[in-house]
């Protein structure tokens, strides 16, 4: 098992806060409105990506007639405006969050810019225990390349196999293996989550009202000595 937990790093977007549905409106409303083609499922590809990646996307399979930067700008500037008149933490997260940060360094790993990071955090009070931000566009390569991971490790001054991270997503759930560390996977109803990714995690919970020390320290006895 691994020796000791020493840091506690979360995905933001479906563990702590849901801003999916913002994120997936701005980028339908700006492809409809660009002259691009949206569908059903043109949302789904994009979670997990930078932003770098999913602006790329959108410029090139969604066909979408402007610079992926101005793409990537409009977005993003809408997105936080929209945050800003109003977010609400899921439901137990601020309560989690504070259990876990008496007990261990904490950071948020995302693949949300840090506009949206910061914006999230301030509209929710997380901010008051989340100060480490690590996103996947200043780390490398999107989830599920586990760059924002390790560099949230790197950053908190722990070594990667010393921290477990808190998932929701099936390419977050990857990154944080890919990563070496400890796997708490939390499913949000919204999004969905292939058993393959599921089966990686070292503990699954029903929601993060559930997350304590005590689960994190769980989690990590399932770890094979490495």
């Amino acid at each position: 098992m691994v020796e000791q937990v020493e840091a506690v790093v979360f995905d933001l977007d479906g563990v702590l806060v849901d801003t999916e549905p913002v994120w997936a409106a701005v980028r339908q409303e700006l492809t409809v409105s660009s002259g691009g083609h949206w569908t059903d499922e043109a949302a789904a590809p994009m979670l997990g990506m930078s932003g770098p990646e999913w602006s790329a996307y959108i410029h090139d399979e969604l066909e979408v007639p402007l610079p992926p930067a101005e793409i990537h700008e409009r977005v993003v500037n809408e997105v936080v405006a929209r945050i800003r008149q109003g977010l609400s933490p899921i439901p137990g997260a601020l309560e989690a969050v504070a259990r876990i940060a008496a007990r261990w360094p904490v950071a948020v790993a995302s693949s949300a810019d840090r506009p949206v990071i910061e914006a999230a955090l301030a509209a929710t009070g997380l901010g008051e225990w989340l100060h480490v931000i690590v996103t996947s566009e200043e780390a490398g390569g999107g989830k599920p390349a586990p760059d924002v991971f390790l560099l949230a490790a790197e950053r908190l001054r722990v070594a990667p196999r010393e921290a477990a991270g808190v998932e929701d997503s099936p390419n977050g759930m990857r990154a944080v293996k890919a990563a070496g560390m400890v796997l708490i996977a939390i499913p949000n109803p919204s999004t969905p989550v292939d058993e393959d990714a599921l089966a990686l995690a070292d503990l699954v919970l029903d929601s993060i009202a559930q997350l304590t020390p005590e689960a994190v320290v769980a989690a990590a006895s399932k770890v094979p000595r490495r």
